[in-house]
């Protein structure tokens, strides 16, 4: 009789939690009421409560005007909240604002967020570069759907920065490369570097590339173009401090050849 009791307490226990999570009290809102108060809660900064009383504001009416504002808004609650997880799910609601409404005024914006939620969790340059590319492709999209956007200026701009952290991805691969090995590794290194010259012009470290490139051609005991990219650094970047270390490695492989000669 008493372990019957007992069980009978529990459900009712059981029952009146599940009652409580029910009456919460934003599913009571109309879509109109939860969107103004995500739109203040919003400018107040306080982004969790803006992003649930937004993300009911579209589940409520999610093909209507309010709808189309409250999905949007809810997404830039959460990128403004930041955070790894968050930045996954903004990217997640600014696609699906896009697939829904390909036509909005708000695509371009949507499409350049996507890209913004992509670089907010790219990797340092030694790690994989997975994420990094997904934003460069989501910027490279942006303008090739909306070259006219007023996003389309920051675009480029972000462009060069995630084209800037892939090229010293493969500064630093080529640079463990040299560093801990010869033979095949400095053939390696030579192909990472040479790459890198050739699709990222705009690299902010080009001349330690270049010097990296002549260094590793050294390597390899391909002393023409170790000379080629070393000239090439001097002619570019001659305020560079790099231009003399390459001079101080140009003189001691002369000066060993001289000795072994």
């Amino acid at each position: 009789m008493r372990r019957t009791a007992v069980i009978l307490v529990s459900i009712l226990l059981v029952t009146a939690a599940c009652g409580k999570k029910r009456e919460d009290p934003i599913l009571r809102l109309s879509s109109d009421e939860a969107l103004e108060i995500g739109k203040q809660l919003l400018e107040q900064e306080k982004y969790y409560k803006a992003e649930r009383h937004l993300t009911h504001a579209f589940e409520v009416e999610p093909n209507s005007r309010n709808g189309r504002e409250a999905l949007l808004l809810a997404a830039d609650a959460l990128y403004l909240r930041g955070g790894l997880d968050n930045f996954i799910r903004c990217e997640a609601k600014y696609l699906d604002f896009i697939n829904r409404f390909p036509t909005s005024d708000r695509a371009d914006y949507a499409q350049f967020q996507v890209g913004n939620c992509l670089a907010s969790r790219v990797e340092k340059p030694d790690r994989d570069q997975k994420v990094t590319r997904k934003a460069l492709a989501a910027y490279e999209e942006l303008l090739r759907l909306y070259p006219t956007s007023p996003h389309a200026g920051e675009a480029r701009q972000k462009i060069i920065e995630v084209n800037d952290l892939l090229a010293a991805h493969e500064m630093a691969i080529a640079s463990f490369y040299i560093r801990y090995g010869r033979g095949r590794l400095c053939l390696a290194a030579i192909n990472r570097l040479e790459y890198l010259r050739d699709n990222f012009p705009l690299y902010s470290q080009m001349d330690h590339a270049l010097l990296r490139l002549g260094l590793a051609y050294e390597q390899c005991r391909r002393y023409e173009e170790s000379d080629a990219a070393w000239e090439e650094l001097r002619s570019k970047y001659p305020d560079s401090e790099h231009v003399l270390e390459a001079s101080k490695l140009e003189k001691n492989r002369k000066r060993s050849d001289d000795e072994t000669s």
